[in-house]
């Protein structure tokens, strides 16, 4: 009755009424796209100063060459695979290990250390991206959730802090040591000293946090199930593919386009559902930092700038643009006008510690701690801001002296 009442109207009244029903869909559909920029702050941040920087700077094929593509596919296939990590539980091992300890200092230690060392050879985004979810699943089943946002917080100073050691624990790292022209072994001597600093401080930041009570408990992870025989091709099929980018990451091989190629493969022939629930927006966020990146250090009146600006002042630099475009950028507009190596490396390695955009890795964790705890954000920030710069304000001064120490 009312669909024959409907065609009974004149046509422009017709008319008149689908374009109601147009505009009430693209309003519904507005809300939502700002509802979920609203939601994903970092990604939102990333946008904005990717299109001000194709603004300043018009894109070009040379735009496209610089992105860091390789960050990128080794990013992609470490949240493939790790997805599928998550669905068939392949982290109980380390689950069960870390239940085995009854207090939180002991617990808390066991994370943010495995975080520290796996960082030096996974590099630090891998290390948060394994560690991260254990902490707050043990916490959240053992009645310690008031802890996860310190602990991981810890955990995120201890990636920046670990991964320092090794050419191959960070981004930038690894592209400035390719720059260097020094050996492993070289590189590591000059990275010794904050390492083994920001070490013995995380131990500090643990008991003070558990001050109160240094033998606080917590309850053992009742996790002790056996895996089910029928997700076991699944499962060896995901840790030969971690085992393949682990590979990728210490070779450093010219070959990894076609290991994501090989991942990507897999997924679909193991769970292609697991692809549908790969965090995009993370891959976006980095995929934008690097466009602003790249544009900003191909205009000419900047980069004029910073050429007068920067030599000399290496260390400060690269503190303060790294809060503008994370660390891994910032290395790498910053090298061309760098006269101390040291104090260039030393400040990216440190940036991290001052703001969530000051690393990359720092977004990770971010991302992690919000897809298990939406709306919660702003917690996230509150917390990480004030542990990491009261491990800033320790470290801050005592780099800035290291950064005199020549590199070559």
């Amino acid at each position: 009755m009312i669909l024959r009442r409907f065609y009974m109207l004149p046509r422009s009244c017709r008319g008149c009424f689908h374009g109601i029903r147009q505009l009430e869909r693209d309003n519904t559909m507005m809300k939502r796209v700002l509802s979920f920029l609203k939601k994903e702050m970092m990604l939102t941040l990333s946008l904005l100063a990717a299109l001000a920087a194709l603004i300043i700077t018009p894109p070009s094929p040379r735009l496209l060459e610089e992105i860091d593509w390789h960050t990128l596919g080794t990013l992609l296939m470490m949240l493939c695979v790790l997805e599928g990590f998550k669905q068939e539980n392949l982290l109980r091992p380390l689950v069960s290990l870390a239940g085995n300890l009854k207090r939180m200092t002991a617990l808390s230690l066991f994370l943010i250390f495995g975080v520290f060392f796996s960082s030096m050879f996974v590099t630090n985004d891998v290390s948060l991206i394994i560690f991260v979810p254990v902490t707050i699943m043990l916490f959240r089943d053992g009645g310690k959730e008031k802890y996860i946002l310190p602990v991981i917080s810890m955990e995120n100073i201890a990636a920046i802090r670990g991964s320092l050691l090794t050419p191959f624990g960070s981004p930038q790292n690894l592209f400035l040591y390719g720059k260097a022209g020094v050996s492993a072994w070289h590189f590591m001597l000059h990275m010794l000293p904050l390492c083994a600093m920001s070490a013995l401080l995380l131990v500090a930041f643990v008991f003070v946090l558990f001050r109160k009570n240094p033998k606080e408990g917590i309850a053992a992870s009742a996790d002790r199930m056996p895996w089910p025989a029928e997700g076991r091709i699944r499962r060896i099929g995901y840790v030969c593919l971690f085992v393949l980018i682990l590979a990728v990451i210490v070779t450093r091989t010219a070959l990894w386009p076609w290991a994501v190629a090989v991942v990507l493969a897999g997924m679909l022939l193991l769970d292609r559902k697991i692809l549908l629930k790969v965090d995009y927006v993370l891959l976006v966020t980095f995929l934008c930092f690097f466009i602003f990146s790249s544009s900003v250090a191909a205009n000419p009146g900047i980069s004029g700038f910073l050429k007068k600006a920067v030599a000399g002042n290496e260390y400060w630099w690269s503190i303060g643009i790294s809060q503008v475009i994370s660390n891994v950028p910032a290395a790498i507009v910053l090298y061309p006008f760098t006269e101390n190596f040291s104090g260039l490396i030393y400040g990216a390695d440190t940036a991290g510690l001052c703001s969530l955009i000051g690393s990359l890795a720092s977004v990770i964790n971010y991302r992690i701690y919000v897809r298990e705890y939406p709306g919660r954000g702003g917690s996230f920030i509150k917390t990480f801001t004030l542990v990491s710069w009261a491990f800033f304000l320790i470290v801050v001064i005592p780099g800035f002296l290291l950064s005199g120490w020549p590199f070559f």
